[in-house]
């Protein structure tokens, strides 16, 4: 059984390498879906221990803020946001400023996924009309919006799995991540910047786009007031109440649920439940490998080796080859287990989300753009991603590494 498990184990990891297996029309989640079910089909788990091993309040909370963030896209605020910031009287590099900024806090709550797949068509037909060159802006939102979203335990996926498995305080975490945060978003704009060397305008020859220019979802002032104020009470009841995170935030799904206006066929139509089921695979995967004793073996292998997992250097270097291999949330899942250090949920947040700015496939965000462009005619190769994400990542990692190696040292 235990070979049994590992060979499953094994490829449902090399599915998450390859984005899918060969000759199957099975992508991430299907792979990890099928896993799971050979697990229970092969008894090395029965539906009690599989249903045991999803942790609930992450996949609570994650659902919870894609209600919320339906709820903002349905009013239109994606699309309000960027049109006003087209409106702004400034120039290309001021321009890039305030995109970066604004897509950094926006991704910090709504998550840089949705953010990224709700304003990057906006943003290039903005640029059209300006007749600027969309391909710096693009860059620009997928990097700002995965630096962003590392700021707190609600940007990302792979966040509030680390929050909730280690029960992180918020209102630290934020403080502890934002000056790192802060550094990085500095350097992705100057590196952009000086990478465009002054080359703003669109140069290439009027093409058709490969997709009709999409209405905008019109404004609700209503709707997106309701989400806003949703959003800023579960920001604040997370620094203040000593409640479940999961549970406020589940509440306030539900008050956005009941709706005169927007159906709940809509609300529901917006999550990504697709998300949802590779969480709840995953999380059935590992659980059967843990419960071989392989994982302990190897750690305890390693640490004989000298190479300690649990300490913070081992636990970084893994951290970033691992979310380059399997991506961001597959390799937090499997690094949870040895996160003993006390900052270890800081390292392992920075470090995960950061990294996915090294490759196009490093970020599910950094393929939403990518995928949005070419749909726009706008092509964005891994070259070109590669001339920006490399060295955005490798500053925000050093700068992170720095601020890490000092937070150990000053024992914060």
């Amino acid at each position: 059984m235990t070979t049994t498990i590992l060979a499953i184990f094994l490829i449902v990891y090399l599915g998450m390498i390859l984005g899918g297996l060969p000759f199957l029309q099975l992508d991430r989640t299907g792979v990890a879906l099928l896993g799971a079910i050979a697990l229970i089909g092969v008894n090395a788990l029965s539906l009690e221990q599989a249903v045991a091993a999803m942790h609930l309040p992450t996949l609570i909370l994650l659902f919870a803020f894609m209600v919320v963030s339906a709820q903002m896209r349905l009013g239109g605020f994606y699309d309000w946001v960027t049109r006003k910031l087209a409106t702004l009287s400034l120039g290309p590099a001021g321009l890039l400023a305030a995109l970066t900024v604004v897509s950094a806090a926006l991704s910090a709550v709504f998550s840089n996924d949705i953010v990224c797949l709700a304003v990057a068509p906006v943003l290039i037909d903005v640029c059209r009309q300006r007749r600027l060159d969309s391909v710096p802006f693009l860059l620009a939102l997928a990097c700002a919006s995965n630096i962003g979203s590392a700021a707190t335990l609600i940007g990302n996926p792979q966040n509030m799995l680390i929050g909730q498995t280690l029960r992180l305080d918020f209102g630290g975490y934020f403080l502890a991540a934002v000056i790192p945060v802060g550094f990085g978003l500095l350097a992705c704009w100057a590196l952009i910047v000086r990478q465009t060397g002054g080359r703003w305008l669109d140069a290439s020859p009027a093409e058709p786009a490969a997709e009709p220019r999409r209405e905008d979802t019109p404004f609700d002032g209503w709707q997106t007031a309701k989400g806003l104020v949703i959003a800023a009470a579960l920001l604040a009841a997370f620094l203040a109440a000593p409640w479940p995170r999961e549970h406020m935030a589940l509440i306030g799904a539900g008050i956005l649920l009941m709706s005169r206006q927007l159906h709940s066929r809509k609300m529901l139509g917006l999550v990504d439940w697709e998300l949802l089921v590779l969480f709840m695979s995953l999380f059935v995967v590992n659980h059967a490998l843990q419960r071989t004793g392989i994982p302990s073996d190897a750690v305890a292998g390693l640490a004989a080796l000298g190479v300690r997992l649990e300490q913070p250097g081992p636990l970084f270097a893994a951290t970033f080859l691992l979310s380059n291999i399997v991506s961001n949330v597959p390799a937090v899942m499997l690094l949870l287990p040895v996160a003993h250090h006390e900052a270890s949920g800081l390292l392992l947040a920075l470090v995960s989300t950061l990294s996915g700015n090294l490759l196009i496939v490093g970020s599910i965000a950094n393929i939403i753009v990518v995928d949005a462009a070419a749909r726009r005619g706008v092509a964005i190769d891994w070259k070109r991603h590669a001339r920006v994400g490399v060295p955005i990542t490798l500053a925000t990692l050093a700068v992170s590494g720095a601020y890490l190696a000092l937070w150990f040292q000053l024992g914060f």
